[in-house]
């Protein structure tokens, strides 16, 4: 590992969030074993939240599916959460959670997609996590469609 690895590992501990994503790893019944660069590679999560085809909890990159498999479909894919797991440094560990979810509220509210305004997202490469980008709708149009999903 670089030393910037080492440094993202040791904060990653001492925030916690390497450990609850450890214990989110094993709750989900993930066969866990050491990654490159100083991150852990869970595989087979059993649960259906969050919706992604992988997720980030400290240095716990986590998939339903087998990494050999997601990294051959998405080559960048290992890049783009490790780039997660620098920001869970940048948040202070456990407190990146709360601003994602914001953060992917406001993207859905400015375009209808859960990434493409993702500031999370934009910063990590959304290509290289299988998004596409999509155009700002203007507000009123986003609040109309929020209403009206409501309504139904």
């Amino acid at each position: 590992m670089t030393k910037p690895q080492r440094l993202r590992s040791v904060a990653n501990w001492v925030n916690g969030s390497t450990a609850f994503g450890l214990v989110v790893a094993s709750a989900g019944h993930c066969h866990i074993r050491r990654g490159p660069r100083g991150l852990w590679l869970a595989d087979g999560y059993r649960f259906g939240f969050p919706v992604a085809g992988a997720f980030t909890v400290g240095n716990v990159l986590v998939t339903a599916h087998e990494w050999p498999a997601r990294v051959e479909k998405y080559p960048d894919l290992l890049g783009h959460e490790e780039r997660h797991s620098w920001q869970y440094v940048v948040c202070g560990g456990l407190p990146f959670i709360p601003l994602y979810l914001a953060s992917m509220g406001w993207s859905v509210l400015r375009t209808g997609d859960r990434a493409a305004r993702n500031v999370f997202e934009r910063d990590a490469g959304l290509a290289a996590g299988g998004y596409d980008d999509a155009p700002v709708r203007p507000l009123a149009v986003s609040m109309r469609a929020l209403l009206s999903s409501r309504r139904r």
